[in-house]
């Protein structure tokens, strides 16, 4: 059992593993935190289960808060306020996400101007992830500053997000690469229908485009939520669909190394490709990287790679989930497991699953 720093008691339990450590994954009894005077007090309702979570299971990845051996995992949060510090903009009874970085001691440039996802230093820390324990505890605190209110209709739901963020930082770099001549994007093509291609369709959506997803899969939820929301759905090659859709934006959310580099060389003239999804080690593919060079240079191609968010993304997110249909959304979450049997939602495979929640009140599930 994880010992007790002073002034906590042992009565609640929490999701942990020993980082770097494959089979290590537990639920156990943590110290109850108790918030500083800046900090919110949770009762955590849910967390998400998301590729970063599995890696860090699977013992590959994760690093534990200092003079510890275990770290609480969860970075897709979701609670309610138990209590708030007078002042901090949240009351009793708030539904909230808290954000999962945080800037370093010594900040870097980006860090000490609030942009902490782009951390140059490499200093920072992240909830559930690297030195700082996270949110699958049924109860935890967070300072007031790294927290965003979510829509009480919302409900489970609201467990999106943090995956939301990082869509709408995706969504903001292109707007900003774009803003570097005239730009007025009219299709988007993304590539990959899981969570984060999913929420991408979304907000390409609500912001007006023709939007095409492409995935491997013909059955399952996933054809359905892309038609509901008014977009196309695509099984066949990158080029097949580019040739017809002719995508201004390209947001590449597999990290299938082959679907990048297609993405790269299919994209309209003048093209933005966004890369969100995280490419394993250790595949090697052939390309012809001259070809590719001469695509990128002759048709001023623009190749980003986004990831995580700052609070602003966060307050983004919130917004585009608040004008979203809440019965949509209630349909990405396809799998709600109990804190109890939380080892289990690591070990779900198939396609039929698209956003896996472990539910922290079991009188959620």
């Amino acid at each position: 059992m994880t010992p007790s720093p002073a002034g906590y008691e042992e009565d609640v339990r929490a999701l942990t593993v020993e980082p770097q450590r494959a089979g290590s994954i537990r639920v156990e009894e943590v110290a109850e935190p108790q918030p500083s005077d800046d900090e919110l007090l949770v009762h955590g309702i849910a967390v998400g289960v998301c590729g970063t979570d599995k890696e860090i299971v699977r013992g590959s990845y994760g690093w534990p808060p200092p003079d510890r051996e275990r770290l609480v995992i969860g970075h897709e949060s979701l609670g309610r306020v138990e209590r708030a510090p007078a002042g901090s903009g949240f009351e009793q009874g708030d539904l909230i996400a808290g954000v999962v970085r945080r800037p370093d001691p010594q900040p870097c440039g980006a860090c000490a101007h609030g942009e902490w996802d782009m951390c140059r230093n490499g200093q920072y820390t992240e909830r559930g992830i690297k030195q700082l324990d996270g949110y699958a505890s049924e109860r935890w605190t967070v300072p007031a500053r790294f927290a965003v209110k979510v829509e009480s209709r919302l409900g489970m739901t609201g467990v999106l997000i943090e995956p939301t963020s990082v869509v709408a930082k995706a969504w903001e770099q292109v707007d900003r690469i774009g803003g570097r001549a005239w730009f007025q994007p009219r299709v988007v093509l993304i590539t990959g229908a899981g969570p984060i291609g999913l929420l991408a369709a979304m907000t390409g959506v609500q912001r007006g485009l023709d939007v095409h997803v492409l995935d491997r899969v013909t059955d399952g939820p996933k054809p359905g939520l892309v038609r509901d929301l008014g977009a196309s759905y695509h099984t066949g090659s990158v080029a097949d669909v580019a040739a017809k859709a002719c995508p201004d934006v390209v947001i590449e959310a597999t990290g299938v190394g082959q679907l990048v580099f297609e993405a790269v060389a299919e994209n309209g003239s003048y093209g933005i490709v966004c890369l969100t999804g995280v490419s394993p080690r250790g595949r090697t593919l052939q390309i012809d990287a001259g070809a590719l060079n001469r695509e990128i240079v002759l048709e001023n191609d623009v190749v980003v790679g986004s990831v995580n968010a700052n609070l602003r993304h966060y307050e983004q997110a919130a917004q585009a989930l608040a004008r979203a249909q809440t019965e949509w959304l209630q349909r990405l979450i396809t799998a709600r497991v109990p804190l109890t049997h939380a080892p289990d939602a690591f070990d779900r495979t198939g396609d039929n699953d698209v956003k896996v929640v472990i539910a922290l009140d079991e009188a959620a599930t």
